[in-house]
C-alpha cells in the first residue's frame, strides 16, 4: 500500500511539472511571441525564460539550485556552454546558471512537445543528427548568433543516456564549433537533476540541485585537429567531477 501511495505521489509530482512548464508560457504568451519576432529582441525573451519560466518550474517543483562558480562569465562575451544531460530539468537549470543570453542547440524532436515546441523552434537551433545537411547548417546559424554577441549551449552527449550510464560519449559538434569561433568552453556539471527528476515516471523528489561551473577551457590557440583532445579533456573533467561529487 505504501508503495502505491509513493508511486501515485511521484506521478502527481510529474504532472505538476508539466503544469508548471505550460502555465507561464500561456500567461506570458503575448510577450514571448513579441520577443521572438526578431533576433534583436532575443535577450528580452531570454530574460523572461530565465527569470520567470525557469524559476517558476524549479522553485515550484521544490528544486533549489545551488551553484558554485570557479570562473565568472563576462557580460557581452560569447561562450560554448556544455554540461552532462540527465533530466528535463537541465534546460531550466542551465538558464539559471548563465545570466549571459545563450541559444540552445537541440534535437528537432522537441518541436513536437505541445506549446513548448512552438517557442522552441522559434528561438533554438534545431538539428537532425541523422541528416548531414542539418548538422552543417547548425554551424551557419550558430555563427550568426555568436556574431550578435550570444553564447551557445550544447549537451555534448547528444541526448539523455540510459539511467545507469554516468556520462555518455561526447559528440564532436560543440568542440568543433568552439575552436572554429575561438570561444571558451565552459564545463558545467549537474549533480542532482537525475535524482530529482529522472525520465523514469516512478522516481523523483524535491531537493537541492547542485551545480559546479569549472574554469573555462580556452580555444584561441587551438586548430581543428585539436577537436578530439579538447573533447576528451572536457569529458574527463566532467566524468571525474561526477565520480568525486560536488564537494559542497
Amino acid at each position: 500500500m505504501l508503495g502505491v501511495l509513493k508511486n501515485t505521489a511521484r506521478v502527481l509530482y510529474r504532472c505538476w511539472f508539466y503544469i508548471l512548464v505550460t502555465l507561464p508560457i500561456i500567461v506570458f504568451a503575448p510577450f514571448l511571441i513579441l520577443f521572438t519576432l526578431s533576433e534583436k529582441t532575443y535577450p528580452q525573451f531570454f530574460w523572461l525564460a530565465r527569470n520567470i519560466w525557469a524559476s517558476v518550474i524549479l522553485y515550484g517543483m521544490g528544486c533549489f539550485p545551488r551553484i558554485r562558480r570557479e570562473e565568472l562569465l563576462v557580460k557581452g562575451k560569447s561562450y560554448m556552454l556544455i554540461a552532462n544531460h540527465t533530466s528535463m530539468l537541465d534546460i531550466m537549470l542551465m538558464l539559471r546558471v548563465s545570466r549571459n543570453p545563450f541559444v540552445f542547440v537541440g534535437k528537432k524532436e522537441l518541436v513536437k512537445i505541445p506549446i513548448f515546441g512552438f517557442f522552441y523552434k522559434r528561438v533554438c537551433i534545431m538539428v537532425d543528427r541523422e541528416d548531414s545537411r542539418s548538422r552543417s547548417g547548425v554551424y551557419r546559424r550558430a555563427q550568426k548568433r555568436l556574431e550578435s554577441g550570444l553564447s551557445i549551449c550544447i549537451f555534448p552527449e547528444g541526448g539523455v543516456p540510459e539511467e545507469h550510464v554516468l556520462l555518455d560519449d561526447f559528440k564532436d559538434g560543440a568542440f568543433k564549433m568552439a575552436i572554429a569561433h575561438k570561444i571558451p568552453v565552459v564545463p558545467i556539471v549537474f549533480f542532482d537533476a537525475k535524482k530529482r527528476f529522472p525520465f523514469s515516471i516512478f522516481k523523483g523528489s524535491p531537493g537541492e540541485l547542485r551545480v559546479r561551473v569549472y574554469p573555462f577551457i580556452q580555444t584561441k590557440q587551438l586548430v581543428p585537429a585539436d577537436t578530439a583532445p579538447l573533447k576528451n579533456h572536457a569529458y574527463e573533467l566532467i566524468r571525474n567531477s561526477l565520480l568525486q561529487g560536488p564537494g559542497f
